[in-house]
């Protein structure tokens, strides 16, 4: 079996980020929702056009969210495609306002949900995306192995089957393996390369290894410092190891158990754990608008509030939204995330300015609103901005953009934002969150269909 090697982050980052890419949700492995991108000054978006430079047409509605990698941005959509448009809004794009067709496209199989929240992953080559058919695929990310007609379209280089049929948590790679939920209640690994445990044609790839839950996976893995965090449906967030130890793994088919598991208040259905400096932070509730919700922050190392044999561990603190919060997205030593039909709150990601009591809980730094109609759009932050896709009614949304320190256009006390910038009211970006790459921020119109580039440069 293969196991993979400590993962060393700053190294793996410097290769599969380079050049400003967003190749993932959550941009990286460690689902920080931060770039280092600098393309994009606070300034440009203050001052940037309320209409997206072009938009990529798409035959169902986008509510996923997209990736960015050399030059091409990948987006999947309720018709259970996945589809590659040109990053920069030139190849195959034309008319005012501009519209761009599809590099390629590629057919996941067909669910017939007329819904699906499975974003894209890029690395080496390769993209990864899951599928309403209990299925994760790979495509080559260059749209020309396995590639052929006008338009192209294009099959997949292998694919992994899982116990469910739904697979729409976002994958992640690391050291040559793919990490996916599925709504099996398992987490699956596989060999990103297609090669071990795969075999016949079409190629299909049998796990690496397995680890139950406890509830559906949809949300997406991070990884950091070869540990695997992720959060189930039922509540609860797993540590499992990926190093060369390979803790807590044994039988045939490999089988592994949690290092450390913590208990939450609600389940996790979408999303992802986002982990730094030693912490990682996650945000649970249920799914319904009138109930409230929670983002913890634990010791990534499983050692502080932590006890027991198996292991269980307590937050190092907490914080309560009106209801269930988005995925995290941590920079500069602060904590974002939105909620459900609700704004985007600020925390002190150390857990002390604002924070007090036993157990200890956290008050915002500063919230800002994101409209009153449900969504489920994750933050992103680039270069002191804060972009979130809002929700004004059914048929109504925006993309926003704040200050991310919290100073221009915010006052009073408790402090309140308001928008350095608001798109035109023609898309509704219910789910999809924004991608942010080489002065252009991607989001899905789940009324569009199709997914909007507004350019900052």
């Amino acid at each position: 079996m293969r196991r993979p090697s400590v993962l060393v982050v700053a190294a793996a980052l410097t290769v599969m980020l380079a050049g400003c890419d967003w190749p993932m949700f959550g941009f990286n492995p460690a689902r920080t929702g931060f770039t280092p991108d600098t393309s994009i000054s606070l300034s440009s978006v203050a001052s940037g056009s309320a209409n997206p430079a072009w938009t990529g047409i798409t035959s169902g509605l986008v509510e996923a969210s997209a990736a960015v990698a050399n030059g091409v941005v990948y987006v999947g959509d309720n018709d259970d495609k996945l589809y590659a448009f040109d990053s920069a809004g030139n190849t195959n794009c034309s008319g005012a306002p501009k519209k761009c067709s599809p590099l390629w496209t590629a057919t996941r199989g067909g669910g017939g949900l007329g819904l699906d929240l499975a974003s894209p992953t890029v690395a080496s080559g390769v993209v990864y995306i899951g599928a309403s058919v209990g299925l994760l695929y790979a495509f080559d990310a260059s749209g020309k192995t396995n590639c052929s007609g006008t338009p192209k379209t294009c099959l997949p280089l292998w694919i992994a089957p899982t116990g469910s049929r739904l697979v729409w948590s976002s994958p992640v790679v690391v050291d040559g393996v793919v990490y996916v939920g599925s709504d099996d209640n398992r987490l699956y690994a596989f060999d990103a390369g297609g090669n071990t445990n795969c075999s016949g044609v079409p190629k299909a790839c049998a796990p690496l290894w397995t680890a139950e839950t406890d509830g559906i996976v949809r949300a997406a893995p991070a990884v950091v410092n070869g540990i695997i965090y992720v959060a189930s449906g039922n509540g609860k967030l797993y540590a499992f190891d990926a190093s060369a130890s390979f803790a807590n793994c044994s039988g045939t088919p490999t089988t592994c158990r949690p290092l450390w598991t913590a208990v939450m208040s609600g389940g996790v259905f979408f999303g992802a754990t986002a982990v730094a400096s030693g912490t990682v932070y996650v945000g649970s509730g249920t799914l319904s608008p009138s109930s409230t919700g929670t983002l913890y922050a634990f010791d990534a190392a499983g050692t502080t509030n932590c006890s027991g044999t198996p292991k269980t561990c307590k937050p190092l603190w907490t914080a309560t939204t009106a209801s269930p919060p988005s995925a995290p997205a941590v920079a500069s030593g602060h904590v974002y995330v939105s909620e459900f039909g609700g704004p985007l709150y600020v925390f002190d990601a150390a857990g002390k300015t604002g924070c007090s009591g036993t157990p200890k809980t956290c008050a915002p730094l500063w919230t800002a609103p994101t409209g009153a109609f449900s969504q489920e759009s994750s933050p992103a932050v680039a270069n002191g901005v804060v972009y979130i896709g809002s929700g004004e009614s059914t048929s109504i949304g925006q993309l926003r953009a704040f200050d991310a320190s919290g100073t221009t256009h915010c006052s009073g006390t408790p402090k309140t934002c308001t928008p350095i910038f608001t798109s035109n009211s023609n898309f509704f970006p219910m789910d999809s969150s924004p991608a942010v790459a080489n002065s252009f921020v991607y989001i899905g119109e789940a009324l569009g269909p199709g997914i909007a580039a507004f350019h900052f440069g």
